[in-house]
């Protein structure tokens, strides 16, 4: 008699890349939005700072407030069915092209006009953005398994996404604002293309469609806090992704006032750490079916710590010292990636909810991922500032709180999330 083959054999690279493709615009799209549009509405428009600043934060506030509830709509779509999912996906990917595009290309130039655009843009778009991630994410939980099959889907969504972010950083500057568009539009709709035929999750309850949106809406976007093991998951990811955030709100800093690094290096540092992740991958991969997500992930977290331990070392003109720094932090990155979501899978899955609730679950996932950004820029940013440190300083003091603020203090909340995961997650697995 003939065996049917394993869940985490039968995902391979033609399931992989299926699925995780649509995870390449995701993240091809998010540089942009974050990094050039602010450049580009300042330097091209001349609108204020300021103004740019306030228009970003209260967007982004909207945006991961919103997530929940599109959680809980994702939920819905699911119980309707995966044509329902696919087509509203569409949906998304067009609106998501069209706001990238009004929102680089404004068809008037006045400050005031301008202002008012921009926010109704970004609103539409960071929702689209957030409802299409959402759906995707909830797909790949659904596809089940065991750990190695959960974090093979995290990891080639995440590792696609990551060529998204090298893609992202090198298309603006080497071809323009209208090739980077192009080359958008192309994406989404290959991602969309490879999801429609990709391995379909299995038919989940109708429980969350049973009651009307408004009725049962409460008991869907709360389930999740109900849930020990989510809580305490959630817990863990927060804390490790200020960590991880910190360092990534403050490298340019770290790189032109402590390292005093020539002009043009910022792109050596941060291609080799996202490509050293992307390639950090497999590798601990083949280590979880040894140690399991939780111990993986661990010990990608010692990883983080030891390189940052190193980086307080270096001053002035240490850049080979930084490359390699840039290289071992992209390493223990790949686990932050692909292995957290995997676990949030399997916490799914054991608390019964699987194929029912899982936008709920991602909904809050992904508020904490926006709230970690905004808590390290919001609390290291002026914490540098009050403490004497100004860009440009070449200030011995001001220096060391720039290098304490860069190295120590994610050292310092990566061995609190390493702590809390052993005490509420490793030591908690039967």
């Amino acid at each position: 008699m003939n065996l049917p083959p394993s869940p985490a054999a039968v995902f391979d690279w033609h399931a992989g890349w299926r699925y995780g493709l649509m995870g390449l615009p995701l993240a091809f799209v998010a540089l942009p939005l974050y990094v050039t549009l602010p450049n580009h509405y300042a330097t091209a428009f001349g609108v204020p700072l300021a103004t740019l600043g306030a228009v970003l934060l209260a967007a982004r506030l909207l945006d991961a407030l919103i997530d929940p509830l599109l959680g809980r709509w994702s939920d819905r779509l699911f119980a309707q069915s995966l044509r329902a999912v696919l087509a509203w996906a569409a949906l998304a990917c067009a609106v998501l092209g069209a706001g990238f595009a009004l929102l680089f290309f404004p068809p008037f130039h006045g400050p005031r006009a301008l202002v008012l655009w921009a926010t109704a843009c970004l609103v539409v778009t960071y929702a689209a953005y957030s409802a299409l991630s959402i759906l995707h994410q909830s797909w790949g939980a659904r596809l089940g398994g065991d750990e190695v099959q959960r974090s093979r889907v995290v990891a080639w969504r995440e590792g696609l996404g990551l060529l998204g972010v090298v893609l992202a950083s090198i298309v603006p500057l080497a071809l323009g604002l209208s090739a980077t568009a192009a080359l958008f539009f192309v994406a989404l709709g290959a991602g969309w293309a490879a999801w429609r035929v990709a391995r379909k999750p299995p038919a989940g309850t109708t429980a969350a469609s049973e009651a009307g949106f408004f009725a049962g809406q409460p008991a869907s976007v709360w389930l999740p806090f109900t849930r020990p093991a989510f809580r305490a998951l959630l817990a863990v990811f927060v804390v490790n992704g200020i960590a991880s955030a910190v360092p990534a709100t403050l490298i340019l800093f770290f790189v032109q006032d402590r390292l005093q690094a020539p002009k043009g290096t910022e792109a050596v540092f941060l291609g080799s750490y996202f490509v050293c992740a992307a390639l950090a991958l497999p590798l601990w991969l083949r280590a979880v079916p040894h140690l399991g997500l939780a111990r993986t992930w661990l010990a990608g977290m010692l990883l983080s710590m030891v390189v940052f331990v190193f980086a307080a070392q270096l001053g002035a003109n240490d850049t080979p010292g930084f490359v390699a720094v840039c290289v071992l932090s992209g390493i223990a990155l790949g686990t932050d990636l692909a292995l957290p979501g995997a676990l949030l899978a399997g916490c799914i899955a054991a608390a019964g909810d699987r194929g029912r609730t899982e936008g709920a679950y991602f909904g809050w996932w992904n508020f904490a991922t926006k709230l970690n950004l905004a808590l390290a820029a919001g609390v290291a940013l002026p914490l540098l500032g009050l403490l004497g440190y100004t860009p440009g300083t070449r200030a011995p003091e001001a220096l060391q709180v720039l290098t304490i603020a860069y190295c120590l203090l994610p050292c310092v909340l990566k061995a609190a999330a390493a702590a809390l995961l052993y005490t509420l997650v490793i030591r908690k697995t039967p």
